[in-house]
């Protein structure tokens, strides 16, 4: 790639005043060389020289939460909107364009059904199409996460950025071995996409997928490796019910398939002390810096002083939480607290 020099009527660096008559000078590496104004940036020899006119130049957008082996699931789900509906935002990531069926629950188990239709090769084409969706909304980062590895292979290719969180599952506590060596090895095959502008990290999906020696199992692997981690977390009401009361959708799914409740003090003691999720994930060691919180709407002042006293950092996405009607992220208090949030979708 030779040097590129754009020139526009302004540039938003964000971490500077903005600059009006403004050049950026990108290198053959593509790295930023040089930006600020027309004057100061050089033109160096055999740089294509392109004028964007009264255009504004910012830094791409990063999306702290995507799905991006789910594109193209809008087309499949009954009730979604059509892609062609979608706001730019949803960025292919049909799962969380979700429309409004009358269970969270079901609405998961319909997923579940169309990602097992999907081959290996359908995975990658719909990641492949996850990032040139990013790409075409100016988003140039992406914290994804996923099961079927082909994110981060799709980054590889294309010479993307972002970070790529290999989720596992396991509610039962007597899946934790079999769900940590399905994990070491997914982690190990997809390594070798890592590198450069690519990271890996871990996600225990959520506490109505994971059982309490599986989160711990997990995050302290993470930690030994580390490894950045990502959590589902008071996303919906029915979590919050099943986490703090053991009721619900959720427990009784559970309950069916024979798998014991959650193991924190309320259901084995009989003076019951309840745990909202982030606290039942803060005693299982999941929470710190390297670990990003997804959703966090069901939030008590006391969750959101211990979020804040341990640095951890929340993906907020407003579309998602609204077409699942999980209610508003206490966002406000969030940043009040020193909470770094970004947004995804």
């Amino acid at each position: 790639m030779r040097p590129l020099r754009l020139r526009a009527g302004w540039a938003l660096p964000v971490d500077a005043p903005p600059i009006q008559h403004a050049a950026v000078l990108i290198g053959a590496d593509g790295h930023i060389v040089a930006a600020g104004p027309d004057s100061e940036v050089p033109a160096p020899g055999g740089a294509d020289l392109e004028d964007l006119g009264p255009a504004i130049l910012i830094p791409g957008f990063v999306n702290t939460h995507t799905h991006l082996e789910l594109t193209g699931f809008e087309e499949h789900v009954p009730g979604s909107l059509r892609p062609d509906r979608l706001p730019h935002a949803s960025l292919g990531a049909g799962a969380m364009t979700a429309m409004r069926e009358p269970s969270f629950r079901d609405w998961i188990l319909n997923i579940r059904a169309i990602k097992a239709r999907r081959s290996p090769e359908e995975f990658l084409q719909a990641a492949r199409r996850g990032v040139r969706d990013c790409w075409s909304a100016g988003i140039t980062t992406i914290a994804d996460t996923g099961d079927s590895g082909s994110v981060i292979q799709a980054l590889a290719e294309l010479g993307g950025s972002g970070i790529c969180y290999q989720e596992v599952f396991g509610p039962d506590p007597a899946q934790c071995s079999e769900s940590m060596t399905g994990l070491e090895a997914a982690v190990s095959r997809l390594s070798a996409f890592a590198g450069g502008r690519i990271r890996l990290g871990v996600s225990p999906h959520a506490p109505y997928t994971v059982s309490g020696p599986l989160y711990a199992a997990a995050a302290a692997w993470a930690v030994a490796r580390g490894l950045p981690m990502a959590v589902h977390v008071a996303e919906s009401r029915e979590e919050s019910e099943f986490v703090t009361h053991c009721r619900g959708p959720f427990a009784e799914a559970w309950a069916r398939r024979g798998i014991p409740l959650l193991d924190h003090e309320s259901h084995q003691s009989p003076t019951p002390n309840p745990q909202s999720p982030v606290e039942w994930l803060d005693s299982h060691g999941v929470l710190g810096p390297a670990t990003l919180c997804i959703h966090a709407i069901q939030l008590s002042t006391a969750d959101i002083a211990l979020l804040a006293r341990g640095n951890v950092p929340l993906a907020h996405c407003p579309l998602s939480n609204a077409r699942h009607r999980h209610g508003a992220a206490p966002l406000a208090a969030l940043r009040q607290a020193g909470i770094r949030v970004g947004l995804g979708t």
